[in-house]
């Protein structure tokens, strides 16, 4: 399906000589990659949005070296994808690849539970529970709903972080940035409160010590949230002004 190239800022010049030598003084490349990387994962961007080095240069007055480098670091993280001679694109992932994203998932925080059955303490415990208690704390505000859905992917993070490989937590990183590209273009019908009640189910049976419960418990959540994707539909273009997304 053809990319729609909508151009989301008027055609002003990018910053040359000592407002180029100003533009180097913004933000880190890192942080310019965070900031873009939030607004995907927060839903501001949607998938094959073009991420337009001129658009971006001007929302954080930096130079378009500095915009690719940044968008460099969103790709490794297999956020957007540069084709050549069109550009920068939100990645629109397919039917397979969100398969194969769950797939990995299940793969990886199988191995996850284990090791946090094994290692957590009460510590860690408790800053997972606080951890769903903000999250339930969302749920009876409509207006908090894409904090809702960061926060539901950050608990598998902080999961990760408790066992104590931050190898795997990279890993789960990326994989919940990806899964929620995939929940945004395939519009899940996931249930915010199942998914909160879930997660304190899951803690029960991690305190429990009964690892294979554990593990079949996190299996079962991740296939329900896979199972709702509606993985059958055609993926549709979107526009929108990139600069005021990223503004929000």
């Amino acid at each position: 399906m053809a990319r729609k190239r909508s151009d989301p800022v008027s055609e002003a010049p990018v910053p040359t000589g000592d407002a180029l030598d100003a533009a180097e003084r913004g933000p880190t490349v890192e942080r310019i990659a965070q900031d873009v990387a939030s607004a995907i994962v927060e839903k501001r961007i949607p998938p094959g949005t073009w991420l337009r080095e001129e658009a971006l240069g001007r929302v954080y007055a930096v130079s378009r070296t500095k915009v690719r480098a940044a968008l460099l670091m969103l790709a490794k993280d297999k956020l957007v994808q540069t084709i050549p001679d069109k550009g920068t694109f939100v990645c629109q992932p397919s039917v397979q690849e969100a398969r194969e994203v769950f797939s990995a998932r299940r793969l990886v925080e199988s191995q996850i539970v284990r090791l946090f059955v094994a290692k957590a303490r009460r510590a860690d415990y408790e800053r997972l529970r606080q951890h769903v208690r903000v999250e339930r704390s969302t749920l009876k505000a409509p207006a908090l709903g894409v904090v809702r859905e960061k926060l539901l992917g950050d608990f598998h993070v902080a999961l990760a972080e408790a066992a104590g490989h931050q190898v795997l937590a990279e890993i789960v990183t990326e994989l919940v940035a990806r899964s929620s590209l995939i929940a945004m273009l395939y519009q899940s019908t996931n249930d915010a409160h199942c998914s909160t009640d879930e997660h304190e189910q899951f803690l029960r049976i991690c305190e429990s010590g009964k690892v294979d419960d554990a593990v079949a418990n996190m299996m079962e959540h991740l296939h329900r949230l896979e199972a709702s994707l509606d993985l059958n539909q055609d993926r549709p273009d979107r526009q929108l002004d990139l600069v005021n997304a990223l503004m929000m």
